[in-house]
């Protein structure tokens, strides 16, 4: 079992930058992929961005391309999500997942193939 938790989330200012972390512990030795996503009020949830356990690939949704940066620090068992010039559209509850890929370099962009979630964090970007 793995256990994810974020933090890092608050309101903030059209413009404005925020970093999330989400910190895994329990089978942290296995090669977890890592992946953030968010969900806003009335809306089904969305990929933001996933990251390879090796750290070496990331993929990102469109609407957060050139703003938002993933990254990872394994000795740390810490995921982060750097989010600049943010939006009022990007208001929503952000959750971090873990998946077990095959490979340590496997992104994972489905919701449905990560295996443990966090229990989110709500951003909150005012205009």
């Amino acid at each position: 079992q793995v256990q994810v938790v974020e933090s890092g989330g608050g309101l903030v200012q059209t413009g404005g930058s925020l970093r999330l972390s989400c910190a895994a512990s329990g089978r942290t030795s296995s090669t977890y992929a890592m992946g953030w996503f968010r969900q806003a009020p009335g809306k089904e949830p969305e990929f933001v961005a996933a990251i390879s356990w090796s750290g070496g690939n990331t993929n990102y949704a469109d609407s957060v391309k050139g703003r938002f940066t993933i990254s990872r620090d394994n000795a740390k068992n810490t995921v982060y999500l750097q989010m600049n010039s943010l939006k009022p559209e990007d208001t929503a509850v952000y959750y971090c997942a873990a998946a077990t890929p095959l490979s340590s370099i496997v992104i994972v962009t489905t919701r449905s193939l990560y295996d443990y979630w966090g229990q989110g964090t709500q951003v909150t970007v005012s205009s």
